[in-house]
C-alpha cells in the first residue's frame, strides 16, 4: 500500500519517539527525508540520522536529542502543507516560527531550505513543516 504524505509520516513518528522520550526512530528512507533529518540536524533539533538496508529498500533512523535532565530538544512540530491544501510562500512573505525560534522548512527550487536560509538566498517556495 502506497503512503499518500511521507513527510507527514516521518513528523508525526518524530513528535510521537520524542514524546514517549524514545533514544531513536526508524521508518522507511527516501531523499526527502534525509533532507529534513539534516536540517534537523544542522538546526540542532535531533542529534544524528543514518541510513541503513533493509529487506525491502532503506530505512533511516533519526537519533533523537535530549537535554541533561531529558528535556526535548524539539517542543513541537507541525504539518503546514499538506497533499490535499498545498501552502506555498513568496519570497517577501517567508513565515517566521515563534518569532524566529523555531524553524520553518521550505521546499524551493534552491532544494530544501530554512526560512532563513531562503530569506538570505531571496526565494520562497512550499512550507513543509514548522519545528519549534
Amino acid at each position: 500500500m502506497t503512503m499518500t504524505d511521507p513527510v507527514a509520516d516521518l513528523l508525526t513518528r518524530l513528535r510521537n519517539a520524542n514524546s514517549a522520550h524514545h533514544d531513536s526512530v526508524s521508518l522507511p528512507s527516501s531523499k526527502l527525508k534525509t533532507h529534513i533529518a539534516d536540517i534537523l540536524k544542522q538546526e540542532g533539533y535531533i542529534s544524528g540520522w543514518e541510513i541503513a538496508d533493509a529487506r525491502v529498500g532503506q530505512t533511516l533512523t533519526l537519533t533523537l536529542k535530549y537535554g541533561p535532565n531529558r528535556e526535548r530538544s524539539i517542543a513541537g512540530i507541525k504539518r503546514v502543507s499538506k497533499p490535499g491544501l498545498r501552502v506555498y510562500a513568496k519570497s517577501t512573505e517567508i513565515p517566521k516560527v515563534l518569532g524566529g525560534l523555531g524553524v520553518a522548512i521550505l521546499s524551493t527550487s534552491s532544494g530544501l531550505l530554512t526560512d532563513r536560509q531562503a530569506e538570505s538566498k531571496g526565494v520562497g517556495g512550499e512550507v513543509l513543516a514548522y519545528v519549534w
